[in-house]
């Protein structure tokens, strides 16, 4: 007869399969339980190897014999997955503290695997034995395994929250946990003081366990651990151990001797290697695994000059040697329920396991103490009474009828009765009556220990903060893993780009580079440079300046506005390349044109920025007014009707100032005739200037003791000259000024000008793209109705657009 057929909804069937399945995976694959810390699979490794008498204490067997009692028993899955689980028990560097003692080769952390099961021996830690002790006094409750041949144990007694200890992880269905490892001394401390004040807060608690202890040691940062506990969910930031030691003079390694973790030791090798190969790092000679049986030591050699701390830096930023371990401290509580738990809620669930266990513990031997007392009392009875005993016993047919007689003469129980027939001879003498007689007494005390125990409930909790001192005088050992408590350093773009002097140049299409001082060789006055650029024969070279990677940059256009980045972010290029765009950097609009370009450091003296137009006008402005600028851009400075912004200076804000224009004038007067005017202002008049004069240079005068500062010009046909600067009368602002070069058609327009003091050699630039690089003290110190002398041979049609002093 054919089986009855129902129709369901196959969406239906498909919701309550996946539950049914997702329910599976939460509860019986992927997920510990919070009471012992144990995943099935490692739960029934430990209860196999402990039922077949592979204790600590035992000669170890072949893994493979695990497996196939494990697998044949209790885990109806595949062979890798349970040797896979039994390595991971077996490895100290995955294992805070390993619950399996193996022998052979059980992996590395470079990432090798285990050798095949037939191949490796194991047996229990002895740390296990504190895992499963007591289990046989029906501590936990049973299950029937897969086939229903046998009974399985649900949890371990489990001594120590194992939990917490080693920590765990795993993937389950729409859920996930990462536990870590934690040291046992601590966790020891931390549930003890939790007995004593069950009313603790996380607070408390984080000062005995300052954070987790992982096996591979490292440092982590602790600053927000306490959140992190108490929402049992977070992240700790975890950073390798290293050193940077002197090889030689001016020669560094950076030594690594312990690792974030679950890193792959290798894999973070071939990824260093990489950078170095990519040259996305430089200044790394050399990278040498040195590690033994003694531990880990991974040498970094630096070339030389190299800076061994920002390298360092670099590193810790893009490799595993820091990395952020995430907690989500996910366990089933009663073995049923997932809930992400805080360290109370995980210390406060394995309390109340350990107090079943030891309330279970503690009935079952007051049960047997109670049984072997009954059957004492029966025995020290049959002796007060031993003739008549022995002839019931002599009268009766057989056991049984005897047996019976006993129980009906003596009024002893059968249990008594039993245990009297079994009384062997040597009972009888006085020396093991007295012993009979003892031993009650002492099960008397036992039973009356064990009584009050589950009468006072505060007992157990005595019974668990001792086992719990004790565990912890024969497992504990100092913490692995360095605690740092302040915040971790982010390591900024900054943090990791050394130093250095930089060139940075602007032709007059808007390309923008930048590329170190020793790219220019020094010549001779009157050379004809080298080539700079390669250039559009339309284009030309409009502003240079020096610069450190870190100094912020300032730009100022035409039209008066200001954008900001940093040295290191301008793109460094070779010397005849023409650069990138400076439309990628910076949000220009297509009429603007960069007039000027200053940088200074973070921690700036300068408190202005003094800024000039080409039609005289004079303004000063805190430069904290620039700190934040949005990019795309602020207004600097407003200006007249046709006038352009053209200068832009630091200043002290009790300087002085000087001005060219290009047809040889020069005016110098006090900065503090200019008063402090905000961004929008559009300024005062600095010089009176003719039909077709132009201001041409503005620099600010310091004063300095002892030093004979020069002012230097350069004009457009390639001379230069210096003239001192006592030569330059102290006037007011807004004046003629007076004469400081003789110009005619053979000089050209002045096109630069700048004090000059602690600089050693000027690089000009032409239009063209040619650059000279030659020394100040080259160039003759004269009068300021002189003409100069020439500093650079011109091509026709080329003409000096800049210049720097070094």
């Amino acid at each position: 007869m054919p089986e009855k057929l129902e129709k369901i909804e196959i969406t239906e069937e498909l919701k309550q399969s996946y539950l049914d399945y997702a329910i599976s995976v939460i509860v019986s694959r992927a997920l510990p339980d919070v009471r012992d810390g144990l995943k099935p699979v490692h739960r029934r490794i430990l209860w196999a190897m402990w039922d077949i008498g592979l204790q600590s204490n035992a000669k170890s067997k072949k893994s493979a014999n695990v497996v196939g009692e494990v697998l044949g028993k209790y885990h109806p899955h595949g062979d890798i997955s349970v040797y896979d689980a039994m390595v991971r028990l077996a490895q100290d560097f995955s294992m805070r503290y390993p619950l399996i003692k193996g022998q052979g080769n059980w992996g590395s952390i470079d990432g090798d695997s285990a050798a095949a099961m037939r191949y490796t021996e194991a047996k229990l830690a002895k740390i296990s034995n504190e895992l499963l002790t007591d289990i046989e006094k029906e501590t936990v409750d049973w299950q029937p395994n897969y086939d229903n041949s046998r009974m399985e144990p649900k949890v371990l007694p489990s001594k120590l929250p194992n939990l917490l200890i080693n920590g765990t992880s795993g993937i389950a269905v729409g859920m996930a946990t990462s536990i870590p490892p934690h040291n046992l001394g601590e966790i020891c401390d931390a549930t003890m003081y939790l007995i004593e004040n069950p009313q603790a807060e996380i607070k408390e608690l984080v000062k005995i366990v300052p954070g987790p202890d992982f096996p591979t040691g490292g440092s982590i940062y602790t600053n927000s651990i306490s959140e992190t506990y108490a929402l049992g969910k977070g992240s700790v930031v975890m950073q390798a151990k290293t050193d940077i030691q002197e090889r030689k003079e001016r020669q560094y390694d950076i030594i690594i001797t312990e690792i974030p973790y679950q890193v792959n030791k290798s894999e973070l090798i071939i990824k260093i290697a990489d950078l170095v190969s990519d040259k996305k790092i430089e200044g790394i000679k050399d990278i040498r695994d040195e590690s033994d049986k003694d531990g880990l030591r991974v040498v970094i050699e630096l070339k030389t000059d190299a800076n061994a701390q920002k390298i360092l830096n670099f590193l810790f930023k893009h490799t595993d040697l820091q990395k952020n371990f995430h907690l989500n401290m996910l366990a089933l509580v009663n073995g049923l329920q997932p809930q992400v738990m805080s360290l109370k809620d995980i210390l406060g669930a394995w309390i109340k396991h350990r107090q079943e266990v030891i309330k279970r513990r503690t009935e079952f031997d007051l049960r047997k103490a109670e049984e072997r007392s009954h059957i004492l009392i029966g025995l020290v009875k049959a002796l007060d009474s031993i003739d008549e005993v022995i002839n019931t016993i002599k009268k009766s047919k057989d056991r049984e009828d005897a047996r019976q007689n006993l129980v009906k003469k003596f009024k002893f129980t059968e249990i008594q009765a039993n245990a009297i027939l079994d009384m062997r001879l040597s009972t009888l003498a006085a020396l093991e009556r007295q012993k009979l007689e003892d031993e009650l007494k002492e099960l008397k005390k036992v039973i009356a220990a064990l009584q009050f125990i589950l009468k006072n409930p505060k007992e157990i909790l005595l019974i668990i903060k001792k086992e719990l001192g004790e565990l912890k005088e024969k497992f504990s050992d100092p913490r692995k893993t360095k605690i740092i408590s302040s915040e971790v350093k982010e390591y900024e773009e900054e943090d990791l780009i050394p130093q250095e002097e930089n060139i940075i140049t602007l032709s007059q299409s808007s390309y923008i580079k930048r590329l170190a001082p020793d790219n220019f060789k020094t010549q001779k006055r009157g050379g004809k440079g080298l080539i700079g650029f390669d250039l559009k024969d339309e284009d030309f070279v409009t502003q240079i300046l020096s610069a450190k990677s870190h100094d912020n940059v300032l730009f100022f256009t035409d039209k008066g506005r200001v954008f900001q980045t940093k040295a290191y972010e301008i793109p460094v290029a070779s010397r005849v390349s023409k650069g990138k765009s400076i439309y990628n950097f910076l949000e220009l609009s297509t009429n603007e044109q960069i007039n000027a370009i200053i940088s200074y450091p973070k921690a700036s003296d300068s408190q202005f920025l003094v800024m000039t137009t080409r039609d005289g006008f004079i303004k000063k402005t805190p430069l904290s007014d620039f700190a934040n600028i949005r990019r795309n851009g602020l207004i600097a400075i407003k200006l007249k009707k046709d006038d352009l912004l053209k200068w832009v200076k630091l200043s002290s804000g009790s300087d002085e100032v000087i001005l060219t224009t290009t047809l040889g004038q020069a005016i110098r007067f006090p900065e503090k005739q200019v008063r402090s005017m905000g961004r929008t202002a559009s300024g005062v008049k600095a010089i009176r200037l003719k039909k077709e004069n132009f201001v041409s240079g503005l620099d600010i005068i310091v004063k300095k003791e002892a030093k004979e500062q020069r002012l230097l010009v350069v004009m457009a046909n390639g001379y230069a000259k210096q003239t001192s600067l006592k030569q330059y009368k102290l006037q007011n602002r807004a004046g003629q000024g007076i004469k400081t070069a003789n110009i005619t058609s053979k000089t050209g327009p002045i096109i630069a000008s700048q004090i000059i003091d602690d600089a050693e050699e000027i690089l000009a630039i032409s239009a063209k793209g040619q650059i000279l690089k030659t020394e100040i003290s080259s160039i003759r110190l004269a009068g300021r109705a002189t003409q100069g002398v020439r500093i650079m041979n011109l091509d026709a049609g080329d003409k000096l657009v800049g210049m720097i002093t070094i």
